[in-house]
């Protein structure tokens, strides 16, 4: 969804928006607000990690638990039921599930299963998205909601190509909801960047550039067997390449598909009113731009 004006942005009947960005930049804070006044909220990660990841999550579990001789007689005999209990506030199922590559004494998993899984994601990601139009037409039909939020991971853009006007993904979302980019600040990439140097955690790369990312480390350590890299120090190292990554893909979707706002703006929005408003500023603004004579000239 473009807008010719904020005013046309304003005037439709129901609202569908999707957020995208860098983690911490306020996507499930204005995702959780818009909840609160009456609109349905879709997470993504949580979809991924129950209807497309679900069994692969929960058969991780059992392996584990297999480990231990109690454990293995009760679940072999049917006397337990392990079960995921992932919620919208807590995912760590499954970033626990992708894991890290790495030796394994120190909880890395080997590299060709870690991309195995990788790949899965990969997939629940896509099909994740593209069921964005279904919750559309279920919230409304069958819980009477009229607008409605989607709260998109952020390795949204490592799914799409945003060069591809014809992207099944991106035109799928573009269609049915305004596509929203909340841009962090230099500020804030280095605040996450610490968090994670101080808690690193599971990931998910586009496997090309994994690949090459891995090769790349390796080479920079020294390191030559696979079993023997340091997870977490991968998973440091990564992130901060991964962000350098990721910020121009998203860039580019919001310059093809939708529309830019910054993060200090989100503390500002209290209300639906307050998102509407930004929103349609943020268009109008946006229409100026690409109307302008030097925006014509570069054309």
């Amino acid at each position: 969804m473009q807008f010719s004006s904020g005013r046309a942005l304003r005037e439709q009947p129901a609202h569908a928006v999707t957020f995208f960005g860098m983690s911490g930049v306020g996507k499930t804070t204005l995702a959780g607000l818009l909840q609160k006044h009456d609109w349905f909220q879709y997470s993504v990660d949580y979809r991924i990690g129950t209807r497309y990841m679900g069994e692969h999550i929960v058969d991780n579990f059992k392996r584990e638990a297999m480990k231990v001789p109690f454990l293995r007689q009760l679940l072999r005999s049917d006397s337990i039921y392990i079960r995921s209990n992932i919620s919208f506030e807590n995912l760590s199922p499954l970033s626990t599930y992708l894991g890290k590559p790495g030796n394994e004494a120190q909880g890395g998993i080997p590299f060709d299963e870690y991309r195995r899984r990788q790949a899965q994601h990969r997939q629940a990601e896509i099909r994740a998205l593209l069921d964005v139009p279904e919750f559309i037409n279920r919230a409304k039909d069958i819980y009477g909601y009229a607008h409605f939020v989607c709260d998109s991971g952020g390795s949204l853009c490592e799914v799409v190509d945003p060069a591809d006007d014809n992207d099944g993904v991106l035109r799928c979302l573009a269609e049915h909801t305004i596509l929203v980019y909340i841009r962090g600040t230099a500020s804030h990439t280095r605040m996450l960047v610490e968090r994670f140097r101080n808690h690193p955690k599971p990931m998910y790369y586009n496997p090309a550039f994994l690949d090459a990312k891995w090769a790349e480390y390796k080479a920079l350590r020294g390191v030559t067997d696979d079993r023997t890299v340091d997870p977490d120090d991968f998973a440091v190292w990564g992130f901060e390449q991964l962000l350098a990554h990721r910020i121009p893909l998203y860039e580019a979707i919001a310059e093809r598909f939708g529309y830019v706002i910054d993060m200090e703006d989100v503390p500002g929005v209290k209300s639906e009113g307050d998102l509407l408003d930004l929103l349609a500023r943020t268009v109008d603004a946006d229409v100026a731009r690409r109307n302008s004579p030097s925006a014509g000239s570069a054309a």
